[in-house]
């Protein structure tokens, strides 16, 4: 299956899903004018690679810097959706990866293992680049 790749912008955050890499990675800062419109790809694409025969496991790197409220809805079907496939069987994880100094971010993410209770998130702090 081919890679998936977008490019950060100003407000889309870099994505890249590379299967044979085991990297599926969403990183940056996430507040498209359309959330949804500009989400539909990545979920077209995860259904289609989740359709393939069972995968290794999955780990999902996510270090969103900010994201606003229709981002966190896309966010919160991402993690619906993984949790779904969890439940069937496969093996995923994700990483919420967020900056020491940033208590919102981690707050969001305690939210997202709340609300995703079958999925398993990490939450990693990490430094700010210098």
């Amino acid at each position: 299956m081919d890679k998936f790749y977008v490019a950060a912008t100003r407000s889309t955050p870099y994505i890249k899903f590379d299967p044979p890499a085991n990297t599926f990675i969403i990183s940056g800062e996430s507040y498209p004018e359309n959330a949804a419109m500009f989400y539909t790809p990545v979920f077209a694409w995860l259904t289609e690679f989740f359709d393939l025969p069972d995968p290794a496991p999955i780990t999902f790197d996510l270090e969103l810097i900010y994201f606003n409220s229709s981002s966190s809805k896309a966010l919160m079907n991402l993690f619906t959706m993984l949790e779904r496939l969890v439940v069937a069987g496969k093996d995923i994880t994700v990483n919420w990866r967020y900056y020491a100094d940033n208590d919102t971010a981690l707050e969001c993410g305690e939210e997202f293992m709340e609300d995703a209770p079958g999925l398993k998130i990490n939450l990693v702090e990490v430094e700010r680049p210098e």
